[in-house]
């Protein structure tokens, strides 16, 4: 039976000013016993749910109490803005949902048991009809809400195209990124009301956090929307995500200080330091992501990957003021709780964390929370230069309908940021 890891607490303290961050409530956060949730498309490596009507997607997640106990899904369906539609279900799904997850496996030559569950839609009695924001709630045998997940389907009637500026506003101008990007109509059709019917949402590394909406378009020449937005599209840069590699879990690799063995695989990661104030170093990650793998087995990672408790470090000379230090990462959905949270060791002056994660490649950073907002860049700096992931979607509430469809979107990224 998977046992909960418990510290001693200390009050965090800390001097720091930067971003406001919105902690995102909609989705249900797994309960600990549930690890490593992958959310994508078959075959490709971002775990974020954007698909096509005809496109599948998989759902897969660990049971750390391995008794092979039964799940359940639910669909849900939501406006742009993730408040409740009104339409009953037979209007956006055909079939039925409220069925139980069916193919899961046990994990084969683990020190860690699990069971690992897969779902895959559509599927035969469950298919979408529409585009826009939907939401799958995983249920128990109890019907007690396990966990819940965001995915998004699209319909390519709408083209988008986008690009990362410098920002013009000389305070900001080696910190920001400022996204801009065009919208043109579906084919043989054009946008009858724009500032009312139309709706876009920016992301930063696929995080629905730090989300950017609301923006209303500048030019309208009726075959192109122009958003030519500085300040109003405009978030940190922030930093390279930092990373570490447990694909063999018996040795040390990429900042993977040591390793022993006790229950379990611990692994020790070489202590990170505050970034803030350094000179920006451009550093090949993931933007948040991880990827499961393992070197030991048939590389089957479903099933094949064990867990190891993961050793987080970091070192500071000052006792960090009304702050609290999280570990960071789409490994736990960028949530902020009990299980990534540090603890500070007056002994050897650094914060200290352990976390129970999958053998794999993950990208992680450090965040500090106050008692208002979370401060994403207080302890890792931000830079205009850091290369970033922006996704721009289009949503449209055609004349007559009662939803918002997802009519397009763009990707782009800061790699090559335009002055």
């Amino acid at each position: 039976m998977f046992k909960n890891f418990r510290v001693k607490q200390f009050f965090l303290l800390c001097s720091f000013t930067t971003m406001l961050f919105a902690q995102n409530t909609l989705e249900h956060p797994e309960p600990e016993y549930i690890k490593t949730l992958i959310f994508s498309k078959p075959g490709e490596t971002l775990q974020f749910p954007l698909v096509r009507l005809d496109e599948f997607f998989q759902l897969k997640f660990d049971d750390l109490n391995a008794d092979e106990r039964n799940y359940y899904y639910k669909i849900k369906y939501f406006n742009h803005d993730w408040t409740p539609s009104n339409l009953f279900q037979n209007e956006y799904m055909r079939g039925f949902d409220n069925l139980r997850v069916e193919n899961y496996q046990t994990s084969f030559n683990t020190l860690q048991p699990y069971t690992h569950y897969q779902l895959e839609l559509p599927n035969d009695q469950t298919q979408f009809l529409l585009s826009g924001n939907y939401m799958i709630e995983i249920y128990n045998e109890a019907d007690e809400i396990v966990f819940s997940r965001k995915f998004l389907i699209y319909e390519n009637s709408s083209s988008v195209t986008a690009g990362v500026f410098r920002t013009r506003a000389l305070e900001y101008y080696q910190t920001h990124q400022s996204v801009q990007f065009s919208i043109n109509p579906p084919e043989g059709d054009f946008f009858r009301d724009p500032a009312n019917q139309l709706h876009v949402t920016l992301l930063q590394n696929e995080q629905w956090a730090t989300a950017l909406d609301g923006l209303k378009p500048q030019y309208n020449n009726v075959a192109r929307l122009e958003y030519r937005y500085d300040a109003e599209s405009r978030f940190e840069g922030g930093n390279e995500f930092l990373f570490f590699d447990t694909k063999n879990i018996q040795i040390t690799t990429a900042n993977v200080s040591y390793v022993e063995l006790n229950r379990l695989y611990e692994t020790y990661l070489t202590p990170d330091f505050f970034r803030r104030g350094y000179p920006y170093n451009f550093i090949q990650d993931l933007n948040g992501d991880f990827r499961i793998r393992t070197l030991q087995g048939s590389e089957n990672g479903a099933v094949e990957a064990d867990y190891s408790w993961v050793h987080f470090s970091l070192s500071t000379p000052m006792l960090l003021k009304d702050q609290e230090i999280y570990v960071y990462g789409k490994f736990n959905n960028y949530q902020l709780n009990e299980v990534n949270k540090m603890y500070f060791n007056p002994s050897l002056e650094i914060y200290e964390g352990v976390i129970l994660l999958k053998q794999g490649i993950y990208n992680y950073k450090f965040v500090a929370k106050t008692p208002s907002s979370v401060l994403l860049n207080a302890v890792s700096g931000t830079h205009a230069l850091t290369e970033n992931r922006y996704l721009i979607l289009v949503y449209y509430r055609y004349f007559g309908d009662q939803h918002d469809s997802l009519i397009g979107f763009a990707k782009t990224s800061s790699f090559e940021i335009i002055d």
